[in-house]
């Protein structure tokens, strides 16, 4: 079985490492409530998608295609 010839330095293995990292997830703001919500999907409090009600108490109002 190989063995590495040499050790990774600590330099070498955090560089490597620095991709592993976390993104802020994309927020935007609902035009009804002013509250944040995720970007491409149905504000939970609104039931608003693009400025058409979808949702009006969990209940689908609107079938989108």
């Amino acid at each position: 079985m190989a063995v590495p010839f040499r050790r990774t330095g600590k330099t070498a293995k955090r560089k490597r490492r620095t991709h592993y990292k976390l993104d802020n997830p994309a927020l935007v703001v609902c035009k009804q409530t002013n509250n944040f919500t995720l970007s491409h999907r149905v504000t939970k409090n609104s039931g608003y998608y693009k400025g058409r009600l979808l949702l009006e108490n969990n209940k689908i109002v609107k079938k989108v295609a």
